[in-house]
C-alpha cells in the first residue's frame, strides 16, 4: 500500500492520500479526541500528541498538527496508523451499535463485571442489534438467583445507557457430569424443570420479591424451596399449588408429584420432608 501527501496553503495542515476509498457521502471534520470516537481512524489519529484536527473526505485523509511539531518525525506514524486500518479492513465510521457497543463493553468492565466477580460469577458481552443487547451470564459460582442479577444488570445498563431497547441473557452450556447445587444437569427431568423454573417461572415470582429454587429431582418427584419473598407467605401454599405444580407437572410429563422443601418458619430443614398422610402440600 502507497500513501502519498499533498501539501495546503496551511504548513500545519498535510493531506494524505491512501490509495483508496476513505470516506463515502460528505467529509467529516474530528476536532478533538472525544469527537473522533465514532471513527477508528481518526480516534487513532488523535492518539498521536501533536494531531489537533482530522479531516475524511472521499479520498482523502487531512490532518493538522501543533505549529512546533515537524512533520518529517510525524508523517511515519500516520503512515502507520493509516496504512494499518485499511489492510485490516477496519471501517471508517461506526455505526450506532458499534458505539453503543463500545459503551456498553466499558460500563460492564467499570461497573457490572467487577460486582459480579465479587459474587462468584462473571458476565461477556456479545453483540447488539438495533439496541437490543446479547450478554453471556456464567452463574455457576453466584449464591444468589441468576434472574434477581439478571434484573440488576439490566437495570443498571439500560439507566447508563437509555437507548438500549432490550437485555438478553445466555448461559454458557455446562460441561458434562457437572453437578449444580446438587443437581444432576445429565438427567432430562432435572434440565427440563430448571429451565421452566430460569426461563418462564422465576422472571414472575421475582416481580414479588421472591425465588423458587430447585433442590431435586428424584423418583419423578420434584423438591422445591420457597426464598426470599415467597418464604413464609401465607399465599405461598396456594401459588406452587395451582400455578407452579400444574406447569411442571404440564411441561415434564413424566414427574409425578411437586414437593414443598422450603423451611416456612425459618428454621433449618432437610430438602424432603413427607408431606403429612402422605399426601403432597401442592
Amino acid at each position: 500500500m502507497f500513501i502519498q501527501t499533498e501539501t495546503t496553503d496551511h504548513d500545519h495542515v498535510l493531506k494524505f492520500l491512501p490509495g483508496r476509498a476513505v470516506l463515502e457521502g460528505e467529509a467529516m471534520t474530528f476536532s478533538d479526541e472525544p469527537a473522533a470516537q465514532r471513527s477508528p481512524l481518526a480516534a487513532r489519529l488523535f492518539q498521536l500528541e501533536a494531531v489537533t484536527e482530522v479531516v475524511l473526505d472521499r479520498e482523502t485523509v487531512t490532518v493538522s498538527k501543533t505549529l512546533d511539531a515537524d512533520w518529517q518525525l510525524l508523517k511515519p506514524a500516520i503512515f502507520g496508523i493509516i496504512m494499518e486500518h485499511f489492510l485490516a479492513g477496519k471501517p471508517t465510521l461506526l455505526n450506532a451499535d458499534d458505539l453503543l457497543a463500545g459503551e456498553i463493553r466499558l460500563l460492564i468492565e467499570e461497573r457490572i463485571r467487577p460486582g459480579i466477580a465479587a459474587e462468584g460469577g462473571d458476565i461477556r458481552f456479545h453483540d447488539v442489534t438495533d439496541g437490543s443487547v446479547r450478554l453471556e451470564l456464567v452463574d455457576q459460582g453466584l449464591a444468589m438467583p441468576a434472574f434477581s442479577l439478571q434484573i440488576r444488570v439490566e437495570n443498571t445498563i439500560r439507566h447508563y445507557l437509555p437507548e438500549v431497547t432490550a437485555v438478553e441473557f445466555t448461559r454458557p452450556a455446562p460441561p458434562e457430569s457437572v453437578s449444580h447445587g446438587g443437581l444432576d444437569l445429565n438427567d432430562p427431568e432435572t434440565v427440563a424443570v430448571k429451565a421452566l423454573l430460569d426461563e418462564q417461572i422465576n422472571p414472575s415470582v421475582a416481580a414479588h420479591g421472591g425465588y423458587i429454587a430447585l433442590v431435586a429431582v428424584e423418583d419423578h418427584v420434584v423438591h422445591l424451596s420457597l426464598e426470599g419473598g415467597c418464604q413464609g407467605c401465607g399465599m405461598a401454599d396456594v401459588t406452587l399449588k395451582q400455578g407452579v405444580e400444574g406447569a411442571i407437572l404440564a411441561e415434564v410429563p413424566t414427574i409425578t408429584a411437586v414437593r414443598d422443601a422450603t423451611d416456612h418458619a425459618g428454621g433449618t430443614n432437610p430438602y424432603y420432608e413427607p408431606a403429612k398422610d402422605g399426601i403432597s402440600p401442592f
